[in-house]
């Protein structure tokens, strides 16, 4: 009888089905090719123009925008984005894991019955890790696991993301002051006149979220409502939609743009910029340059 098939298990994140992340077909080595040294170019990052349709609150279409962004070669897309959103994860952990060594454990000061005449093992203190309730050897103490990584290659990881995930990207006219009071439903059917399907995971950036919009979208477990400070790559990277503000739009070309220059000060190495949302924990507009 034969073995059953078993489906491939699910990837964590949906945006790695984009064929920029696919791995690239090997080229044979045993043919020889006379081009040898023209296969070494220098890599330089590329800009990708998208025009994004502009939805008003009812679905119609009443415009367009354009979102230009730096973004790597497709050579380098790959790694450049796998070490930033490793480096996310990397540096969400805690650490705090400890335990108690013999010396650190209450008690056992002195010894619990006499060496001999008892018929037992000989017995020094109850902080033993030999016994339950003692000490343990070579346990976990707290460390940290936090990794560094170039400012510059931060960003064009998250520019090269948000370019590659332009063909689900929708740019939706400025509707938080629609939602006068709290209302989970009317959102839904907000994103239904807008082609969304509540099921699938949807990243919404806007300027600001008041707290009428931030209620009406907090009980559907797949959207995520971010803003510049809380933007982040694993959110680009695990949403099938991505919609913007024109707002949103202007932030995003004059940030991650090819005609943005980044200070000198900005290629300093740092770590993670946001603890508690893992994104680049950054105002708009506001300098990001780290000190030592």
């Amino acid at each position: 009888m034969a073995a059953p098939l078993r489906a491939p298990p699910p990837t964590s994140l949906s945006f790695f089905s984009s064929s920029l992340f696919q791995i690239p077909k090997l080229t044979s080595l045993s043919k020889p090719n006379n081009s040898f040294n023209s296969q070494f170019k220098r890599l330089s990052i590329s800009c990708q123009t998208a025009t994004i349709p502009i939805l008003s609150f009812t679905g119609e279409k009443i415009g367009e925008t354009f979102l230009d962004l730096k973004s790597a070669p497709p050579e380098t897309a790959r790694a450049v984005v796998h070490r930033a959103i490793i480096t996310d994860q990397q540096n969400k952990r805690r650490g705090t894991a400890s335990t108690l060594t013999r010396g650190e454990v209450r008690g056992g000061g002195r010894k619990p019955y006499p060496q001999k005449k008892t018929g037992r093992a000989r017995r020094g203190s109850n902080r033993t890790p030999l016994r339950p309730g003692g000490g343990v050897i070579f346990g976990p103490k707290p460390k940290d696991w936090s990794i560094r990584i170039n400012k510059k290659e931060k960003r064009l990881a998250i520019s090269t993301a948000l370019s590659s995930a332009t063909e689900s990207m929708i740019c939706v006219e400025e509707f938080g002051e629609n939602f006068e009071k709290p209302k989970t439903k009317e959102f839904i059917a907000a994103m239904k006149r807008w082609g969304l399907d509540p099921k699938e995971k949807v990243m919404f950036l806007m300027m600001d979220v008041n707290d009428n919009l931030g209620l009406s979208s907090r009980n559907i477990g797949t959207l995520r409502m971010l803003t510049p400070r809380t933007l982040n790559l694993f959110d680009i990277l695990n949403s099938d939609k991505l919609v913007l503000t024109p707002d949103a739009v202007d932030f995003l070309n004059g940030r991650y743009g090819v005609d943005v220059e980044i200070e000198s000060g900005d290629d300093e190495e740092e770590e993670g910029e946001s603890e508690e949302e893992g994104g680049e924990g950054i105002e708009a507009g506001e300098d990001s340059t780290v000190t030592e």
